[in-house]
């Protein structure tokens, strides 16, 4: 296992970068789990993947984000350089134009509803852009933009695992209805990871969406979780509906919601905050199928 830590980082620096090796190193905290972001003076970050099957995330971001980026509402990172293997770390690594900002994770929301437009509307602008030759989903980016398939096996042992804390028949119910439809328009483009951390605010808005590794062109439905990981009620509601997707879309985005919160909670070390909120989140899709049926 590599420790990434700041020596590490200034030793990366120095043998590529030199000319920024006197810039200060300091870590960005709550730190990540696939990738750890490290501040690099005041204009710019690193982005270190923390296990191989995140690597090859550097070359998407680098690929894409310069092609999106002009055509998107709210800012995103900026690659400046790409960071090869050495100081005995073995994987590329990448360094981006710094954001300010606090995730949504831990700053305060002014007005949820507005947060929820806001994210609405620049998913809807990243899904109007040309899709012409994007990435295709698969292994190298956890399938996002694709098909619930491919967590079929995974999602089937979780639910089964919390029997007797969900309502067991009701979340098999919900994934079998996600798996019974496809994206059947043209492919667009998918972040594959609109999480509270990956937002960051400003005086309680919206003002950058960050970590693009996922991106993908397919079904844009992996990209609405958000409606139950971090909207509810008004917001939830307002978020559904600038997005103007059709049913089908809805109903498979309840499956990738369920997905993820199950094998959440299943783990056997999980800690008592994620099981309570993953508990939460099935609660709240199998409500809303309920209500749908």
């Amino acid at each position: 296992m590599v420790e990434m830590n700041t020596g590490l980082v200034k030793m990366l620096i120095a043998e590529q970068f030199p000319g920024w090796a006197e810039l200060e190193v300091v870590p960005v905290l709550p730190g990540g789990t696939d990738n750890h972001t490290f501040r690099l003076g005041p204009d710019l970050s690193v982005r270190l993947p923390s296990a191989a099957a995140y690597a090859p995330q550097v070359a998407r971001e680098l690929r894409w984000l310069p092609v999106l980026a002009s055509e998107l509402p709210l800012p995103v990172p900026t690659p400046v350089a790409r960071g090869a293997p050495g100081a005995g770390y073995p994987w590329p690594w990448s360094v981006r134009g710094w954001l300010n900002g606090e995730t949504a994770m831990t700053a305060h929301i002014s007005d949820a509803t507005s947060f929820a437009i806001s994210l609405a509307r620049f998913l809807v602008a990243l899904q109007r852009i040309d899709a012409t030759d994007g990435p295709t989903p698969g292994t190298a980016n956890f399938h996002r933009g694709g098909d619930l398939a491919a967590y079929d096996a995974e999602a089937r042992a979780a639910l089964v695992a919390l029997a007797g804390r969900i309502d067991l028949a009701t979340a098999q119910a919900v994934w079998s209805r996600a798996r019974s439809s496809a994206w059947g328009r043209r492919p667009v483009w998918v972040h594959g990871d609109v999480a509270a951390g990956n937002l960051l605010t400003e005086g309680g808005r919206l003002s950058a969406v960050l970590d693009f590794g996922l991106i993908a062109v397919g079904d844009p439905a992996c990209d609405l979780v958000a409606a139950w990981t971090i909207f509810s009620g008004a917001s939830r509601r307002a978020f559904r509906q600038e997005l103007a997707l059709d049913d089908d879309t809805w109903r498979r985005a309840r499956g990738w919601a369920l997905w993820k919160a199950a094998i959440t909670a299943s783990r056997p070390a999980v800690e008592r905050g994620a099981l309570d909120e993953s508990l939460r989140v099935i609660a709240d899709v199998v409500a809303e199928h309920a209500a749908d049926a």
